[in-house]
């Protein structure tokens, strides 16, 4: 019997081991899907790319390339995953538990030795507990709920990241450019006040002081540069390449201020508690503190199992086969108040959870109003630094102009070139800052997808 019950017993075991990478209960649906452009709002088809395209770079291929290649959208992914298994682990308690143990041994006596040989196979069933494992799957389902969330906090905030270090290096390239024209005018203008020396017409001061305006402009250049080419370490880093990777930026279109965004203050701050992804974590973490209370008193309560199965025993050659059916009630008397504590460690972590989702709601109120408030600065910004550089450069032509004609003075002229390369540096600044509040704003409502990006990518605002 003994030989028979060995082959039987693996038999037995070869498909629960090779159910194992399977997924009965179907969990793997149950988990989000991956980060990619077509969970944050896609339009039309985008598939993964996993190398920088050799076209310039515009704002949408670096968002792309970010939720795709970040290791950040991996982890995420990978701990949903973690989570959906979890409840698989849940599900798995309503169900019996078979399991076969095989044992021989060689005993020794005063009298003889002898061999024993016995097997079983044995069923178990927990049949009630009280809402123990009902405590224990809502837990880990909203456990689950909680990850789902967090991936989507996740995939905004790199969203955002892509966007920054984007609209980053696109404002340090543009600030090169501006240094470069400021030290073409410098030149220019020591060009003019060497040319007035040279004549006998301008002093050494003027020479002198137009020298040095050229070597502060050329300083500001080189900074400038290597600001640049930090920015495109920055960007490329983010998007999950290393930083010495080479990028070529695409032609931004001109920044136009869209004051779409002027709404009720307060309608925003009511949609964005309803959208936002990591406020619905938090909610879900705080019912999954609550069942963990519900799971705590359960386990301080009886429950009732079912046992069956066959056996079979070979002593000095004479063997017995026989089984048993029965049921057993436990019932947890005194455990040394360990259920009373683990009630209140529930308690008070779903308090802390609940606090959690308070401090959140009220935080992302102020996100909303300190996102809204600097938009609104930056609209208004934009279209000032637009005037101011305007009339920058006219004065800095007529500044230019009266040099040249022996009726300025060259300090005249190197105040109007500094203030035209300062006007030039904040009209930079303030069409960067209009684009990260505009996309601030949306992330702080919960709703930062592609749309934001779509009139920008068809030449519109």
């Amino acid at each position: 019997m003994f030989r028979y019950l060995i082959p039987l017993l693996c038999c037995l075991s070869l498909p629960v081991a090779a159910a194992g990478p399977a997924d009965p209960f179907g969990n793997e649906g149950m988990a989000p899907l991956r980060p990619s452009p077509q969970l944050a709002a896609r339009v039309g088809e985008a598939p993964c790319a996993t190398a920088i395209p050799a076209t310039p770079l515009t704002a949408i291929d670096a968002v792309d390339l970010t939720l795709c290649n970040n290791p950040q959208t991996r982890e995420v992914w990978a701990a949903a995953r973690v989570q959906a298994a979890l409840v698989g682990v849940a599900q798995s308690a309503w169900l019996p538990d078979l399991d076969g143990r095989l044992a021989t041994a060689r005993n020794f006596t005063d009298v003889d030795n002898y061999n024993q040989r016995n097997a079983a196979l044995t069923l178990s069933w927990l049949l009630l507990d009280f809402g123990q494992r009902a405590a224990s799957g809502e837990n880990a389902r909203q456990l689950l709920a909680a990850a789902a969330a967090t991936q989507g906090s996740t995939v905004q905030s790199l969203f955002l990241a892509a966007l920054q270090n984007y609209y980053n290096a696109q404002a340090t390239r543009a600030a090169v450019h501006s240094t470069g024209e400021a030290e073409r005018s410098a030149r220019e203008s020591f060009a003019a006040a060497d040319a007035r020396y040279q004549v006998g017409v301008g002093t050494p001061a003027d020479r002198l002081q137009a020298q040095t305006a050229l070597s502060q402009a050329i300083l500001n250049r080189i900074r400038a540069e290597g600001e640049a080419r930090n920015a495109l370490g920055a960007l490329a880093n983010v998007m999950g390449f290393d930083a010495q990777m080479p990028i070529t930026l695409a032609d931004l279109p001109p920044t136009q201020a869209d004051a779409a965004f002027q709404r009720d203050v307060d309608a925003l701050i009511t949609t964005a508690r309803a959208r936002r992804p990591d406020l619905q974590a938090a909610e879900a973490q705080l019912k999954a503190a609550e069942s963990g209370i519900d799971l705590a008193r359960a386990q301080g309560r009886p429950t009732l199992s079912l046992t069956a199965g066959p056996s079979w025993q070979e002593v000095r050659g004479v063997s017995s086969n026989g089984g048993s059916l029965g049921l057993t009630l436990s019932v947890p008397i005194f455990s040394g108040f360990e259920t009373t504590y683990r009630v209140r460690s529930a308690e008070a972590q779903a308090e802390v959870r609940a606090a959690q989702r308070d401090r959140l709601s009220s935080q992302i109120a102020l996100d909303v109003w300190r996102a809204y408030q600097n938009l609104n600065t930056a609209t208004q910004s934009l279209k000032t630094t637009a005037d101011l550089v305007a009339s920058a450069e006219q004065s800095e032509r007529v500044a230019l102009g009266r040099y040249k004609a022996g009726v300025g003075t060259v300090l005249e002229l190197l105040t109007a070139q500094s203030a035209l390369a300062s006007a030039r540096l904040q009209r930079i600044q303030a069409a960067l800052d209009w684009q990260i509040f505009r996309a601030t704003l949306a992330q702080a409502m919960g709703a930062l997808d592609y749309t934001l990006l779509q009139g920008a990518a068809e030449g519109r605002p």
